[in-house]
């Protein structure tokens, strides 16, 4: 089975917020290291959102390594003119597979409603790339955006919740997210899960909620993942709290889920 990580920071100098590991340097070799022992094939990895340099450190772990990293990078939405000339630059290097934006900031926060990123949108669909949205507070919007772009693929963020709510207050958003499944051109990556719970491993509360996304989504429209550097856990039980403990998740879903929809998603050619 190919066990393929939806979503990975690496980062270089820098601290990143108090929800991630607070470490200055979290490089490519530290998280190989992790990977092996964990027994994760390859890993797709999210410049972390403000973080200066945080695309080119990712574009060099995935030259370095095409086999082990892919990118899903990201362009400032609010200078179109320079960005599109950058990212045409980024789509011709390897690994760069698609976009990725986060909206936490202030000054970002009103990017989803007030048209800066209508032409990444349009741009993507273009280019036959996916976009990744961290989307909890504005999930109905992306059935809009899903609609105006059939062609654009989507990629809603760590199971379309907040990353800093905890147990059934964290899934108050799940009826959104659900409701998105019927757009064939929308998917979820099962990330971050862990965090979203304040029992131990392996964190029963929050099964069921991982299995109504599963079953509105299906094994071709969810991926799992973690957002390793904020997980509660090890990255192994990372691993087996879905090859192990989810008793619905089992045989040809299983392999799915674990890595190779996601590749048929972004467009990864990885062999087992």
């Amino acid at each position: 089975m190919l066990v393929v990580d939806s979503q990975v920071h690496i980062w270089e100098n820098v601290m990143l917020p108090p929800i991630h590991r607070q470490v200055e340097t979290y490089s490519k070799d530290d998280l190989l290291q992790e990977m092996k022992t964990a027994g994760v094939d390859a890993v797709l990895l999210h410049p972390p959102g403000a973080i200066p340099g945080g695309n080119e450190l990712a574009l060099e772990a995935a030259a370095a390594h095409p086999d082990k990293f892919a990118v899903l990078g990201w362009v400032p939405p609010d200078s179109p003119d320079e960005s599109r000339e950058l990212l045409e630059e980024r789509l011709k290097l390897p690994g760069m597979l698609g976009l990725r934006y986060i909206f936490m900031q202030p000054e970002r926060q009103a990017w989803p409603h007030d048209g800066t990123m209508n032409w990444v949108y349009e741009v993507a669909e273009e280019k036959g790339i996916p976009v990744g949205l961290l989307a909890h507070d504005f999930l109905p919007t992306v059935g809009e955006i899903a609609t105006k772009h059939p062609g654009l693929r989507i990629l809603i963020d760590h199971l379309g919740v907040s990353p800093f709510l905890k147990d059934q207050e964290a899934f108050d958003t799940l009826p959104d997210l659900v409701a998105l499944a019927k757009y064939p051109n929308v998917a979820v990556k099962l990330s971050g899960a862990p965090s979203n719970s304040t029992e131990e491993y392996p964190y029963k509360n929050i099964h069921d909620n991982i299995e109504r996304l599963f079953d509105a989504f299906g094994p071709d429209r969810s991926f799992w993942g973690t957002d390793l550097s904020r997980m509660p856990c090890s990255y192994r039980e990372c691993v087996t709290m879905f090859t192990e403990e989810l008793s619905w998740l089992r045989g040809d879903d299983l392999d799915l889920v674990m890595g190779r929809a996601l590749c048929n998603w972004v467009g990864w050619n990885l062999s087992d």
